[in-house]
């Protein structure tokens, strides 16, 4: 999606074509034919071939969860700054607020974030989908990894 693309709840999942249609695909058709491999001559080697391909895929899954662990944390650290700003005298409630409200939150407008706000913690909107299913002016945030 291109930086001057209308975002939404429809469209804002961000997808890397030779992530998730390339790398992830081969490596893990990697593994299941080392593994088939492995079944049908039991050896060393082939016992090998299946745990590199194993490890390899890990480490790329791994590889990309970390950065994207790291974001949500910068996100919450953002979010709770804004709340702060938004909502002032009401750390208290901010501090209530999980991770994924937090981070599902980030796409409402300034306006509406206290009334969210009041439909989380009154336990109407309960996840991250469920905050920004929730959001009627999305802000759009292209800058996710």
């Amino acid at each position: 999606m291109s930086d001057d693309a209308v975002q939404s709840y429809a469209n804002h999942a961000r997808w890397l074509p030779p992530w998730h249609f390339f790398v992830v695909p081969v490596l893990l058709a990697n593994v299941i034919i080392r593994i088939v491999e492995l079944v049908r001559t039991p050896g060393l080697p082939s016992a090998w071939e299946a745990i590199v391909a194993v490890a390899l895929l890990t480490g790329l899954v791994c590889a990309r969860w970390m950065p994207l662990r790291v974001q949500d944390r910068v996100v919450c650290l953002e979010e709770t700054l804004r709340l702060e700003r938004l909502l002032p005298g009401r750390s208290q409630d901010v501090e209530r607020l999980s991770r994924g409200q937090l981070i599902g939150i980030r796409f409402a407008s300034d306006a509406e974030v206290p009334h969210l706000v009041e439909r989380i913690l009154g336990g109407e909107l309960a996840s991250r989908n469920d905050v920004k299913r929730a959001v009627q002016h999305w802000r759009p945030d292209h800058g996710r990894v």
